[in-house]
């Protein structure tokens, strides 16, 4: 912003700021005492989060009376400006700040006074904890904020990612309901079960995922405005909370309530973590499935090969023509950081000391860096690796014919031990279990097609050894 600097005021006395800036002094302070390599600031969606905050704040103070019109009507338009992102740019406080996030608090107070001074055309005709700041402390407006981005960025980015995903391996597993093919069970060969039934399982996984997080949105929609410093609500008007938070949920579409007991909402931040631990339940699930992709595409030789990947780009840097699973193993390293963020989280909730958790900021940006890799990744395996990986039918029959737990199906009718044997030598002897069994059984042939039917055991076929 250049180096031309102008001089601002808070309790502390006098700071040096750049002059295009929009923020204050205690932004400035931030960025001196926070001066930390490497570290990130807040994600999008929680400044839109705090723009819709205080922009129906403002409105509020306004119609209770303790702001006047023009101002109130100034405060709202500067957040909402905030809100749409036009001064992101004027956000720079990263996360590892005050565990309450003041700095950001005062950050947004500061830019939106800021902001709505310049359309009064009088400059500091609104000041940031006077006006802007109304009724409200960092200790209630940073928990709401984290509730509501959290909110929005579930219903936006999650959920909508994730039901791409579950439709396309619904759509994927019916196309394939009457593909039999080996399963597995400890990467060994199993019994056999269709294509579909492989792929319905992982739809399933997603779409309980979902269902796990969805649980969370009713307490996720509590907000705790209205609570100020310690959950008492001094300074603010009685009504402030509850009016202040219907006028959101008009504003959002949300179904956003005030919390039932702001103390334990500003002390703790249970919610963020319930929802953190929903998050990493669903990235194990979506590493699994990943992980299975990769597996049944590898080869195209000496792997599985029972499906083939769409190839997105080249594979290595010396070896020419080689394709990877690039798509799953960006899933699988997303899934990977949902699970380490979900233990920073935890760990974050945790500082909940007396009144307040003071480590607000990491729960925010970790949860929400949560939310929002695992709804892209989930959009992305449906598009570019689910939807159009092709199956070799050809080789998935050929594994299936010669697979010796097939026998399973024969042992009500020739007992464990003598299907074992059979099992054994079809193995030892690269044979059809078929072929073995008509040797060392006196099962006929029609019986021998009949219980050895693999289609047949896909749908739990048993053979009754009684007359």
């Amino acid at each position: 912003m250049g180096e031309e600097k102008r001089i601002e005021r808070d309790s502390l006395g006098e700071v040096e700021v750049p002059r295009e800036a929009l923020w204050g002094a205690q932004t400035q302070r931030a960025l001196l005492n926070f001066d930390l390599e490497g570290a990130c600031t807040f994600p999008r969606v929680f400044i839109r989060a705090l723009g819709l905050i205080k922009a129906a704040c403002a409105k509020v103070n306004g119609e209770l009376g303790l702001l006047d019109g023009e101002r109130a009507r100034a405060v709202s338009n500067a957040a909402e400006e905030v809100a749409r992102g036009r001064w992101d740019g004027h956000f720079p406080v990263v996360i590892y700040q005050t565990g309450s996030g003041t700095s950001t608090n005062m950050n947004a107070n500061e830019v939106i006074a800021h902001l709505a001074s310049r359309m009064l055309k009088r400059e500091g005709a609104v000041h940031p904890n006077d006006h802007v700041n109304m009724c409200q402390s960092s200790n209630d407006v940073i928990p709401s904020a984290l509730h509501l981005s959290a909110y929005i960025e579930t219903e936006e980015i999650l959920l909508p990612g994730l039901e791409r995903l579950a439709r396309a391996l619904e759509e994927r597993a019916r196309e394939h309901a009457g593909t039999v093919k080996t399963g597995r069970t400890h990467l060994m060969d199993a019994l056999p079960v269709t294509l579909g039934q492989e792929i319905g399982a992982w739809a399933h996984q997603v779409r309980q995922g979902m269902e796990r997080i969805q649980g969370t949105l009713p307490r996720l929609a509590r907000l705790t405005l209205g609570g100020t410093a310690v959950g008492t609500g001094v300074n603010a008007h009685p009504e402030f909370g509850k009016r202040t938070i219907e006028k959101l949920a008009r504003r959002t579409g949300l179904p956003l309530r005030e919390t039932e007991n702001h103390f334990a909402a500003q002390a703790a931040q249970d919610t963020a973590a319930e929802l953190s631990g929903q998050l990493r339940a669903t990235a194990t699930a979506l590493m699994k499935i990943a992980d299975d992709l990769r597996w049944l595409n590898s080869g195209p030789i000496a792997g599985l090969g029972e499906i083939g990947l769409p190839a997105v780009q080249p594979g290595s840097s010396i070896m020419p023509g080689k394709v990877n699973p690039v798509i799953c193993e960006a899933m699988m390293m997303v899934c990977a950081r949902v699970i380490g963020n979900d233990l920073t989280v935890s760990i974050g909730n945790s500082r909940g000391n007396f009144q307040l958790n003071v480590m607000l900021p990491i729960i925010a940006h970790y949860l929400l860096e949560s939310i929002t890799l695992m709804g892209g990744a989930a959009r992305v395996l449906a598009e570019r690796a689910v939807k159009g990986f092709v199956v070799d039918r050809e080789r998935i029959g050929r594994f299936l014919e010669r697979n010796p737990i097939l026998v399973t199906a024969l042992n009500p009718l020739v007992g464990y031990d003598k299907a074992a044997e059979i099992a054994k030598r079809a193995y030892a002897e690269g044979r059809p279990v078929k072929e073995v069994a008509r040797e060392m059984t006196d099962l006929s042939e029609e019986e021998l097609d009949r219980i050895l039917d693999p289609r047949h055991l896909t749908q739990g076929g048993v053979e009754d050894p009684l007359p």
